[in-house]
């Protein structure tokens, strides 16, 4: 009878032990897992800015102070007054809901008499009220969390950007692939990172402002709470700009606004879906080119997962694990085929 050899018995405890304890870790760890993340990348999007300031005579820890404070104030501000300003509008829907649905049901009523069918009695208020209030709050930030999440975020972030040769090198010692892989991972996963966190985000912010322009000279009632809403939806794949511009004409039209309602649908569809593949072409090209299978797939991992910024950190985590899969292939893939 053939026995497994002791020193393969060892290599397979070691490895049980290893996936044991990373499962441990990673579940811990999952609720604060966009600010590991977050410093992953902003580190990736600052090195050279470090390596700058360095260059100039800055000191390590003056250097990093700055990008950190300057990071804080472009990225953290604007993303707290949105889930500010959204959480405020999804508190006053919830409070209304059950008002909106019961005029629904009376526009319904109206038109059953030319479907023939009664729809208004399956529509219950009350239940479809507790459902929007129990998902909508939902999009809220944990702030507990998200405090955690934060300090964590630029607890790493100040170390990788002052010890950040020190922790290249403690990486390539631990990693366990060959010197041309590590390179390969480095090199893709930094194009791969700048086009998740600052290619997609520019594109929708800059279709949010062509968006924008239109919604004022419709005269849509709160128009940025709608360019916010444009935004968010640009960076949906199959979705895009469509998510704030279809409730706006539909809000227009049911105020009566008819011509600013057709206006603003011609203007979403026309101008700003060619506004988006101008801006594609200019700045996703300049940076890494993700397939909108990997943004969509990202986006339905990322959200549940990290909540409102999964929208970038989800089709990165798709494009990393794509990323570490091909190199396991081109590393291991060749000794089997020898095999």
């Amino acid at each position: 009878m053939n026995r497994l050899k002791p020193s393969l018995v060892r290599q397979l405890f070691v490895l049980m032990l290893l996936l044991f304890l990373l499962v441990l870790i990673f579940k811990e760890i999952i609720p604060y897992l966009s600010g590991v993340l977050g410093a992953i990348t902003l580190h990736v999007v600052m090195r050279k800015y470090m390596d700058k300031l360095e260059n100039r005579g800055w000191k390590p820890v003056f250097a990093a102070s700055l990008l950190i404070f300057l990071s804080f104030i472009g990225i953290l501000v604007p993303i707290t007054l949105t889930v500010v300003m959204l959480t405020s509008k999804i508190g006053k829907a919830v409070a209304n809901s059950e008002k909106v649905i019961q005029a629904v049901k009376n526009q319904v009523n109206e038109a059953e008499t030319y479907v023939g069918y009664d729809l208004s009695q399956s529509i219950d208020s009350a239940r479809v009220a507790n459902w929007l209030s129990n998902n909508l709050q939902s999009l809220g930030v944990g702030t507990f969390n998200a405090f955690i999440a934060i300090g964590i975020m630029y607890f790493m972030l100040y170390y990788m950007l002052v010890y950040r040769h020190e922790l290249k090198n403690l990486v390539i010692s631990y990693v366990p692939l060959g010197e041309e892989n590590l390179k390969t991972i480095g090199d893709e996963g930094d194009e791969l990172v700048k086009s998740n966190a600052l290619g997609i985000p520019l594109v929708a912010f800059f279709q949010g402002i062509v968006a924008l322009i239109g919604y004022l000279v419709a005269g849509v009632p709160d128009p940025m709470f709608w360019f916010v809403i444009t935004a968010i939806g640009a960076m949906v794949p199959f979705i895009g700009t469509a998510l704030g511009v279809v409730p706006v004409a539909i809000l227009l039209y049911s105020q009566g606004m008819d011509w600013q309602a057709i206006f603003v649908l011609i203007y979403g569809f026309v101008v700003v879906g060619i506004t988006d593949n101008i801006l594609r072409l200019y700045i996703l090209n300049r940076l890494a080119s993700v397939h909108p299978l990997i943004t969509l797939f990202g986006v339905i991992v990322g959200v549940p997962l990290f909540g409102f910024i999964g929208l970038i950190f989800g089709p990165l985590l798709i494009s990393l694990f794509l990323l570490i899969l091909k190199i396991y292939k081109h590393e291991y893939g060749k000794t089997e085929e020898k095999l």
